[in-house]
């Protein structure tokens, strides 16, 4: 039995074929028997489809396939999972983190940061609402790929134990996903968890992954390769105390907050 103090991530790189979830459902319910004992399973962002703005044609309502999917999963293997999906609910689409543990929705989070320069602002709508959530004794918070650029939006007022942010970023920016991965790690002292996808898309965008763990100092964790697909990382609840009790940065942070 895990530490209840410290949490397993498997950090899941792949190719979503395009527009096709029954294809990725399929390729991931095969892929993730080879996780072994994990705490979380954490997805790419729209991991069953891509990140299309066709957001008619992918969009599922919230008992549709991929979510049932990933309750059925958890339920059966014991494991929370968690990623992003286009959802359709009161006629808007969004692009929804959903965490599932023990076939039960946990938390959910609507993109607040909308990627305009793709054209995802036109075919969504954001979020507005920062989403904290308690897991095995763990605050997280939940992000969507270009909401790791804004660090007012990412700032830690909440005492957060771990930030999770799920991705499509391509490769021409790798550089800057990294450097950010880090950053969030450092001003809010947390850890930082970033899963992104690898592979090329409809749009001929190429991506590599870099899917990282990143500690509260900003050390990149070395991952356990398990394949070409699955990653995991142990993280300590002690680090994070440590750091925060020697290093009392936090206690200097500004008082103004997100309005």
């Amino acid at each position: 039995m895990l530490n209840k103090n410290n949490l397993s991530l498997t950090l899941v790189e792949f190719a979503p074929e395009w527009e096709n979830a029954d294809h990725n459902l399929n390729f991931l319910s095969r892929l993730l028997l080879g996780t072994g004992p994990t705490d979380i399973i954490v997805l790419p962002e729209m991991f069953n489809t891509g990140f299309s703005m066709n957001s008619a044609k992918i969009a599922e309502c919230m008992n549709g396939k991929t979510v049932n999917w990933m309750k059925e999963f958890s339920l059966n293997n014991s494991k929370a999972i968690c990623g992003s999906i286009a959802v359709f609910e009161n006629y808007n689409y969004f692009n929804r983190f959903i965490f599932v543990n023990n076939g039960e929705i946990c938390a959910c989070y609507d993109k607040h940061h909308l990627f305009s320069y793709g054209g995802e602002n036109r075919n969504y709508s954001s979020g507005s609402t920062q989403i904290y959530f308690n897991f095995k004794g763990w605050k997280i918070f939940p992000t969507i790929c270009y909401d790791l650029r804004f660090p007012i939006w990412n700032r830690n007022t909440e005492n957060y134990d771990l930030l999770l942010n799920v991705a499509s970023w391509p490769d021409n920016r790798i550089d800057v996903w990294d450097t950010l991965l880090k950053a969030r790690a450092i001003e809010n002292m947390s850890y930082v968890c970033g899963v992104n996808r690898i592979g090329t898309d409809f749009m001929n965008l190429n991506y590599s992954g870099h899917s990282s763990v990143v500690s509260p100092t900003g050390t990149l964790l070395k991952l356990n390769k398990i394949n070409n697909f699955l990653f995991q990382q142990l993280i300590e609840k002690s680090e994070i105390h440590l750091w925060r009790n020697k290093y009392k940065f936090l206690d200097d942070r500004d008082s103004f907050k997100w309005i």
